[in-house]
């Protein structure tokens, strides 16, 4: 019996960024960016830093799209013709996105297209139920799992019981970008602009919700540290979120290494995706929580 051929793939608002994703094997797709009317591909047209520059300075907010159902198609008739016998897709959270649906829509087309391949290539579709590092560092772990010999049984196992738990928390460092996307309230952010008061937001499934308020910046980081504390599963790993600054995220991984007695597993830049409703200058974390999401 052939030894199974396993291809794990995800869209780039994984923030695991192009060359991690080469060098762990891992085929990443460009996710849309249109910046003053121009349309760009994340990870092929610009860094995360020179996006950091581009939002800051641009005439109107960036937005992103999703992936089309063509661009997916494409991408599992090229994984067949590479021998590939399971396909492991993770996608952005289906509640943030209609990546998930076209994915799933592109899968049907594929085996209307080839029904042989049925037998061939399995396609599995893993909702990230998030953004960004939240599914992006579980990609990572599943590409090192498979490496070291896991089934895409296991990894698949592992993908869903990560997204089940994995929550994003963040404090955007100016309002007007969050105020935009909806995340706080025109009359809110307008309030906390005057008062120096700073949303402390958390996203779980994609649901997004405004923890409470933060005055001075100084309270940012015992604030953070206290939710860590809180609400991770002991002993599992977290990921400390930056923007353009890094200073306020080593203050934050600092504190946390201290407070939990081990360090980060990683710092994650943030990329376009949540620049666009958060701004670039940003610091939070990703952790495995206590309480799973249904």
């Amino acid at each position: 019996m052939l030894k199974p051929k396993i291809k794990l793939m995800t869209d780039s608002v994984s923030d695991i960024g192009k060359e991690r994703a080469e060098a762990l094997g891992i085929r990443l797709l460009c996710m849309p960016v249109t910046v003053d009317g121009k349309a760009l591909r994340e990870e092929e047209d610009f860094t995360k830093e020179e996006f950091y520059q581009m939002i800051d300075t641009a005439k109107e907010f960036p937005s992103t799209a999703q992936l089309t159902p063509f661009e997916m198609l494409e991408a599992y008739e090229q994984t067949a013709a590479e021998g590939t016998t399971d396909l492991i897709f993770v996608t952005i959270g289906s509640g943030g996105s209609g990546t998930y649906a076209n994915a799933a829509m592109a899968r049907e087309q594929f085996y209307e297209a080839h029904p042989d391949a049925e037998n061939r290539m399995k396609i599995h579709l893993v909702d990230g139920r998030n953004y960004t590092a939240a599914y992006g560092y579980s990609v990572t772990e599943a590409a090192k799992k498979l490496a070291r010999g896991a089934s895409a049984a296991e990894v698949i196992d592992y993908l869903e019981d990560w997204s089940r738990h994995a929550g994003l928390y963040f404090v955007p460092m100016t309002l007007k970008y969050v105020k935009r996307s909806g995340r706080v309230s025109a009359a809110a952010a307008f309030a906390g602009e005057l008062l120096g008061l700073k949303p402390f937001c958390r996203i779980v499934n994609c649901k997004s919700t405004v923890l409470t308020k933060i005055r001075g910046e100084q309270n940012i980081i015992p604030k953070l540290v206290a939710a860590v504390k809180e609400d991770i599963q002991p002993h599992t790993p977290y990921i400390v979120m930056q923007g353009k600054n890094p200073k306020i995220a080593q203050e934050l991984g600092a504190a946390l290494t201290k407070e939990l007695g081990y360090p980060p597993e990683q710092y994650c830049s943030i990329g376009a995706a949540i620049c666009c409703n958060a701004g670039a200058d940003v610091v939070g974390f990703v952790i495995k929580r206590r309480e799973e999401t249904v």
